[in-house]
């Protein structure tokens, strides 16, 4: 099956996996408790293993997935976790072998309907499905301003249409799982400026906006962050609302 990887994210892998924030370890205590017996999990779109190291605590086994070699490559490794490079919609995993299948901060890349097909290939019967994605970050004091005018308004036209799935927290998204209720999540993380400044470095819009217009905007918004932040090792806060999608795959009929 032909994938649709729309690859973003190979040539800033190693700022993905320096920068981008990680999950709160409450999700990964929810995904494990929708389960029975937590044997083994599907991450798929794993990136540079933000979520999949989590899930290792809590499941024997992680199957960690990305179509990027270049993430895979700068995934931190862990004993429980197995990393493999293979598109969402065809995994080259075993059938009825995961216990969850997750996709975080992914899905909206991924054919969906072909990525449901494989999730009712690889999930056992009754296991667990959920899409996780965290929003825009919001910052405290004068910083929260710049970040929202930089994004929507600058870096605005260069966003992949897919971000626009991100935004309404996967709310539009076909889900085609009997839905549990999740709980509120958010990430928080103290970052000094150069965090920050990483972080933005990931975002998909600013490829498109560098081969446009080159990075002149970029570096005048990084120059009005200085101004703004203070001293360079000053922490300030930052908090990413986490939105999911999550429910049961049901048992396959009789034929």
């Amino acid at each position: 099956m032909p994938s649709r990887f729309k690859d973003h994210f190979s040539g800033v892998a190693s700022g993905y996996a320096a920068h981008r924030p990680t999950y709160p370890p409450a999700l990964a205590d929810f995904l494990a408790g929708l389960l029975p017996r937590p044997d083994t999990a599907w991450d798929c779109g794993c990136g540079t293993g933000q979520l999949s190291l989590l899930l290792a605590d809590r499941f024997r086994r992680v199957l960690a997935t990305d179509a990027s070699p270049e993430q895979i490559e700068q995934a931190t490794p862990h004993p429980n976790v197995e990393y493999r490079c293979s598109p969402a919609e065809s995994s080259g995993l075993p059938d009825a072998c995961a216990d969850l299948a997750v996709a975080a901060q992914a899905a909206h890349w991924f054919d969906l309907p072909a990525y449901y097909a494989e999730v009712r290939r690889v999930a056992r019967p009754g296991a667990a499905v959920a899409l996780v994605t965290y929003g825009n970050p919001m910052a405290d004091g004068e910083i929260d301003p710049l970040l929202v005018h930089f994004y929507s308004k600058i870096a605005g036209p260069y966003w992949p249409p897919e971000r626009r799935m991100v935004e309404e927290g996967y709310r539009s998204l076909p889900f085609p799982f009997e839905e549990i209720p999740p709980p509120d999540l958010e990430i928080r993380r103290s970052w000094p400026l150069s965090n920050l400044i990483g972080y933005v470095e990931t975002w998909s819009a600013l490829r498109g906006m560098e081969k446009a217009e080159g990075r002149g905007a970029i570096e005048q918004f990084y120059a009005d962050l200085t101004a703004a932040w203070g001293s360079a090792s000053r922490l300030r806060l930052f908090r990413w609302p986490v939105a999911m999608r999550v429910g049961r795959v049901a048992a396959q009929a009789s034929p």
